[in-house]
């Protein structure tokens, strides 16, 4: 039975008040402010999140306890530095939160580590090559931003150059020079943004070392991973993540299944292993290419994928009359559309179980669904952005029988 709200957040009131250890004081946390909840330790970050969850969706739910890290720091496996000039020096680093200032970062305690040494080595290189920073207001220069993923399983990592010119004077020799000093660089990638744009990545991509992409191990499975195409950033919680989520699915072999916002595919191949058939939907073709691929690696023939918008895909299911058993929906931070919803209750899955990265657009969700026919059976918080104000539900509802039409 779910605690009262006052007994709830007297209990984790209580645990607030416990040792602040394992609080590690970060340089730029007043300047950045990327990281809103470093100045308290971890155990009180999980106790502001557990209660901000209960305050949003303890009304529908009990909330289960939170899932934290046991090592919340350097999880962050993609990194991107914002590249400018400051008094006649280059710099690199994070952008202000809510503005277009570059706060100088030579060292994240969230991102990792190695990440962040081939960004500075890449700033060095840029002064010692004569090539400039570009500036964002005249719009000249050559370097506007450095994309880093890595493998934190595999260890293989993919350097995306993005540069507002596709001209690349001494491309090999910096390219050489890079490599040199960090040999476990496995690719390079040139990406061209030429336009006026707060968009990180251009249009047009070339490979200049190594096969363009990168690999990583997840949940014993292998997936492919682009410059552009989405995939999550703690590869550690992204498996507590993922594995919850499939508990709660609870696949016999006999479901068909809906993975809507697939991605590169991770969880809907996850999925795949334990149901009839999977269709994964994702708009992103980027993302669609690397989740064919994905399924290809690691032999699953039971699933496809289908490049389109979620929510009219959702529309042209429910008006064919389309059947889905279980729908497991992971949309971005705005939630689901309304048009996706409401073809969700017109397809009547069993069960949808939703990811989401945003509670309260999730709770707004869930109070459609409720009030059309669904119950709200499990809650489940994550912590996957440590020492930030971001968490992640997954939520699985079930369609009363009463509903059934």
């Amino acid at each position: 039975m779910q605690e009262s709200k006052p007994i709830a957040k007297k209990r984790l009131a209580s645990q607030q008040n416990r040792s602040v250890e394992n609080k590690i004081s970060c340089p730029h946390r007043k300047k950045c402010g990327g990281c809103q909840l470093q100045n308290l330790s971890y155990e009180r970050q999980l106790s502001f999140k557990q209660v901000k969850v209960i305050k949003l969706l303890g009304r529908y739910h009990h909330v289960c306890e939170i899932i934290g890290m046991k090592n919340p720091y350097h999880y962050r496996n993609k990194v991107q530095a914002a590249f400018g000039e400051r008094q006649g020096q280059i710099i690199s680093g994070v952008y202000q939160s809510s503005t277009h200032n570059i706060v100088p970062v030579d060292s994240c305690m969230i991102e990792d580590q190695k990440a962040d040494e081939i960004i500075v080595t890449i700033r060095k290189l840029l002064k010692s090559f004569k090539l400039r920073a570009f500036n964002d207001v005249s719009m000249k220069g050559f370097l506007r931003h450095v994309l880093i993923k890595r493998g934190f399983s595999s260890g293989e990592i993919m350097v995306v150059l993005v540069t507002a010119v596709s001209d690349f004077p001494k491309q090999s020799q910096f390219v050489n020079a890079l490599i040199g000093r960090h040999p476990e660089i496995t690719t390079i990638v040139q990406n061209i943004n030429n336009k006026r744009t707060s968009l990180v990545l251009g249009e047009q991509s070339r490979v200049l070392y190594g096969s363009g992409y990168i690999e990583e191990d997840l949940c014993e499975m292998r997936f492919r991973i682009s410059p552009k195409a989405f995939y999550q950033i703690n590869p550690v919680q992204t498996e507590v993540l993922y594995k919850k989520a499939i508990e709660y699915a609870d696949l016999t072999g006999n479901e068909t299944v809906l993975d809507a916002y697939c991605g590169t595919g991770t969880i809907g191949i996850f999925a795949s292993k334990n149901a009839k058939k999977v269709t994964g939907v994702e708009l992103n073709p980027d993302a669609i290419s690397d989740a064919e691929i994905n399924a290809g690696l690691n032999n699953v023939a039971n699933i496809e994928f289908v490049c389109a918008d979620a929510g009219k895909f959702m529309v042209e299911a429910a008006n064919f009359g389309a059947e889905y058993d279980v729908v497991i929906m992971d949309p971005p931070r705005a939630g689901a559309s309304l048009e996706f919803l409401r073809s969700l209750v017109t397809l009547a899955p069993k069960k949808v179980v939703y990811i989401s990265c945003n509670p309260e657009t999730q709770a707004r969700d869930l109070s459609f669904l409720t009030r059309k026919g669904y119950k709200v059976r499990k809650i489940q918080p994550v912590d996957m952005f440590p020492h930030t104000e971001h968490v992640e539900t997954v939520v699985l509802l079930s369609r009363q029988e009463t509903s059934k039409k």
